[in-house]
């Protein structure tokens, strides 16, 4: 019930995009910050909290002033470096893990919201098709095909098989975008098999942060789900590596493009 809820809300505001868009993912980036203050501070917030909460919000902000996705990240490592040192005097929250923590989740909605601005919704589109498409197929062969454990310390149910499953069903939604958009297919392909990769190691990334931090998950807010980390993690990692890739490429529109 919670992902036929979130899952239409999600399409409709990537289709709508505008202030929309801008609204549900600032308002996710809140609730992912709170959620990350809460773990690194042992279920606190405080002034670790108030500071990785403002990260977010100018630095993801700034992007709706005009700002491009490099200015963003510089804005949201100046505010990791605010929340570590913070974290360091408070000493309510173990500031290495708290900073990262603001800096993984800033950049990469930040990112996500640049790929919208810069790139559309046909950008954003793919880029959820790849994540979504990633955990299904990593599921479905995970499940029938089983075998060896992926990273059995971080999460015990992902397998070298369901890696595989995800990277296929990833490269699958990246030929069909290329044919939607007219994008190169050979080479969207590839990325998009890549970014299945990036996504499931930001699932693992996220994995070793709850081992940590000793909790089954990021919080309750999504009943049956967990929380908004849990189900973002994949798509965090993906948004940065396209965004931070985009811009290196100076491709100013993202790999695919149509509005």
């Amino acid at each position: 019930m919670s992902a036929l809820v979130m899952a239409p809300v999600a399409l409709a505001a990537v289709w709508l995009g505008g202030w929309w868009l801008a609204a549900l993912v600032l308002l996710i980036t809140l609730g992912m910050c709170w959620e990350w203050a809460r773990l690194a501070t042992g279920g606190g917030f405080g002034a670790t909290g108030v500071a990785t909460a403002a990260t977010g919000v100018i630095s993801v902000g700034s992007l709706l002033w005009g700002v491009d996705l490099g200015v963003a990240a510089g804005l949201a490592v100046a505010g990791s470096v605010a929340v570590l040192a913070i974290a360091v005097f408070s000493r309510t929250a173990e500031p290495l893990w708290a900073a990262g923590g603001a800096l993984w989740v800033t950049l990469g909605t930040a990112a996500f919201l640049w790929l919208a601005l810069v790139g559309g919704r046909g950008t954003l589109l793919w880029l959820l098709g790849i994540v979504w498409a990633t955990d299904i197929g990593a599921y479905a062969a995970g499940r029938s095909i089983g075998g060896p454990k992926l990273a059995p310390r971080l999460s015990p149910n992902k397998t070298w098989s369901g890696l595989g499953g995800g990277v296929l069903s990833a490269a699958l939604v990246g030929l069909v975008a290329a044919w939607l958009s007219g994008a190169p297919a050979g080479a969207l392909t590839l990325i998009s098999g890549g970014l299945a990769v990036v996504a499931q190691l930001g699932d693992l990334a996220e994995s070793l942060a709850k081992r940590h931090f000793g909790v089954k998950d990021s919080s309750n807010l999504i009943p049956g789900h967990g929380g908004l980390l849990d189900r973002l993690d994949g798509l965090l990692a993906a948004s940065v590596v396209t965004g931070l890739a985009a811009l290196a490429l100076g491709n100013a529109h993202g790999p695919v493009h149509w509005q």
